[in-house]
């Protein structure tokens, strides 16, 4: 089985995390901590930037398929043959702080001159701008279906992703766009959602809970100042969705045993 094989799978079961290093980490080192904490975090995949040396450094620290992150399409493009297992167009946080700005008309040319440069097959993300009016994101989301893109991400305020949230409180207000969004974009699209921004252990179960099939998790985990804490901090995320999981059998047997009295 393929490595992105198993992403799928945890896709289809709406329980994937991926945990992003950063589309500007070009730290080798701080790349692999964040590669073995996804693996022994027991994630469902790692994001890196697009570059040659830090795409071979995430290889060799998981055995978790490598999406690799950019806006440039012929990097994309490398990327590929530099062994990524999926592509991404995002992650935008770190380019709002560089000023930069994307609206669905950029996305969605970026995404068509990515798919005209890449290989049939090769698994692609798209990154809706969570700034842009709704309506305008769920007509992207529509384009994007055409086109054939497999996974949907959504993300909170430009200006939440500026402002690092460092608390719960300040979580939760960064990840309420991202869900919202989310949910909203959810109810007009079959393409599989994986909702980012200001997600940890506390919020991805809101995301799930909105209709995402997976959690871009990037700052809860990157920014710890340890392998250690960069490893629980993953488990935490691992284990909120198992207890999730849990809640639901628990209440469909309950239903059941109802059922039958």
């Amino acid at each position: 089985m393929r490595n992105i094989d198993v992403f799928k799978r945890h896709l289809r079961e709406r329980r994937a995390v991926k945990i992003i290093a950063g589309i500007d980490n070009f730290d080798i080192e701080s790349v692999r901590n964040v590669a073995k904490a996804a693996q022994l975090g027991l994630a469902s995949a790692v994001d890196v930037a697009a570059d040659e040396e830090v795409i071979k450094a995430a290889k060799q620290n998981t055995k978790l398929p490598v999406f690799v992150s950019s806006v440039e399409p012929f990097k994309l493009a490398k990327a590929v043959q530099w062994g990524a297992d999926a592509i991404e167009i995002g992650n935008f946080d770190a380019l709002y702080k560089q000023g930069m700005e994307f609206g669905a008309d950029d996305v969605y040319e970026i995404a068509l001159e990515t798919l005209t440069l890449t290989p049939n097959g090769v698994f692609t993300c798209v990154t809706v701008p969570g700034d842009i009016a709704i309506e305008q994101q769920i007509e992207l989301v529509g384009k994007l279906e055409l086109l054939g893109i497999d996974l949907i991400q959504t993300e909170g305020t430009k200006q939440g992703a500026i402002n690092k949230a460092t608390n719960a409180h300040e979580f939760l207000n960064l990840a309420k766009t991202t869900i919202s969004n989310t949910m909203e974009i959810a109810r007009h699209t079959g393409i599989p959602i994986m909702t980012a921004s200001g997600v940890n252990a506390d919020t991805a179960p809101l995301a799930f809970a909105a209709g995402a099939s997976a959690v871009g998790v990037g700052s809860a985990v990157n920014k710890q100042e340890t392998q250690i804490a960069m490893i629980n901090s993953v488990r935490k995320i691992i284990g909120s969705i198992a207890y999730r999981d849990s809640f639901r059998r628990d209440l469909y047997e309950a239903n059941q045993n109802l059922l039958v009295k």
